[in-house]
């Protein structure tokens, strides 16, 4: 079968590394690299002469060679730029998150979707080791009713104009809770601070509740001391603490937790005894391939197949349902917003 002729589109932080994956790719050809910066583009040309390079992404959109482009944008130039590639017949593969809101989310499903192409989102934390082996743990029930989910991701800088902390760091974490837990919370509420650039937060705190008792956490700052990316995910069995700046053991399982025995006697009804209970720690094997590797993969298999990617545009829709919910909490002073019927953010 032929290969797919790629184009990607933004060649600043994270464009080169889809760069270099789709020209190792024997399913790819790079046929177009477009960005804004002559400097850029020639030092892409460089390295990849088999490409054509230009400023303008227009020649991308009418190219009918082009069957997928990688847009690697600022998140306000997502919904313009993937809309008139997928009028224009092109499957298209974004960086997150998807879109600056649901309506544009929503309506790049659906027009991905009347004309039968690819529309995925760039989660790379999906396409982890660490990630997909939490997934396996998770669904095999070994860490039993799941009790919470807690997330840090800390860090100095960097700063950025155009998007807040919550829109730049909470994808990742939103994305791998939406993976695991496999469930929509109910409301959310969200408090933030902007210490250097007025109306642009540097800091986030957010809370979401679920139909049951379970709980998520997460913690976003631009302006910390240190960095960290861990996430703590508890049962009533077992929990996992998840590490990414860890470089051997990401993920360990504990197996530790509480029970409560309620005491039978009337005469103490309703009294509860807590019980500690402590058991091994282990750190499985997990697989160390590049996550970008199976990005790519990923999105040009489900071309060729014709089927939904892992993380395709629904995923992405329901990252910014909650990023665009959260920053209306923190809007609001931190006041719960209830969130719409799940049933609008899944596929059909």
């Amino acid at each position: 079968m032929d290969a797919i002729n790629i184009g990607v589109i933004g060649c600043g932080y994270w464009g080169p590394n889809l760069l270099r994956n789709f020209a190792e790719n024997e399913a790819a050809q790079l046929r177009w690299i477009c960005d804004l910066d002559e400097d850029r583009l020639a030092s892409m040309s460089r390295r990849y002469p088999m490409a054509q390079t230009t400023s303008d992404y227009r020649l991308l959109v009418d190219d009918p060679a082009v069957d997928a482009v990688a847009v690697v944008t600022p998140v306000g130039t997502h919904f313009t730029i993937a809309k008139e590639l997928l009028a224009g017949g092109k499957h298209v593969l974004l960086e997150k998150p998807l879109a600056a809101t649901t309506a544009e989310a929503q309506e790049l499903i659906d027009l991905a979707e009347r004309n039968k192409l690819t529309l995925m989102v760039d989660h790379t934390f999906i396409y982890t080791g660490a990630v997909r082996k939490m997934k396996e743990i998770v669904s095999s029930g070994e860490l039993g009713d799941l009790l919470y989910f807690d997330s840090v991701r800390i860090n100095l800088g960097l700063f950025q104009s155009d998007i807040n902390v919550l829109w730049d760091l909470a994808p990742h974490d939103l994305s791998i809770m939406d993976f695991l837990i496999d469930r929509q919370p109910q409301a959310i509420s969200a408090l933030g601070s902007s210490h250097i650039e007025r109306g642009v937060e540097n800091i986030a705190y957010l809370v979401m509740l679920f139909p049951d008792e379970f709980i998520a956490h997460f913690h976003f700052n631009w302006l910390a001391p240190v960095k960290i990316r861990r996430t703590m995910i508890a049962g009533s069995s077992k929990m996992i603490l998840y590490d990414d700046i860890e470089p051997t053991e990401k993920v360990r399982v504990y197996d530790k937790g509480v029970t409560a025995n309620r005491v039978g006697d009337r005469e103490v009804d309703y009294q509860t005894l807590v019980s500690y209970r402590t058991g091994d720690v282990w750190a499985p094997k997990l697989d160390s391939t590049e996550a970008l590797r199976y990005v790519v993969a990923e999105f040009l298999d489900s071309i060729r197949e014709g089927r939904k990617p892992l993380t395709d545009g629904y995923a992405g829709l329901r990252v910014v349902r909650l990023l665009e919910a959260a920053q209306q909490s923190i809007k609001s002073g931190g006041s719960a917003v209830i969130l719409a019927d799940t049933a609008q953010v899944t596929p059909a």
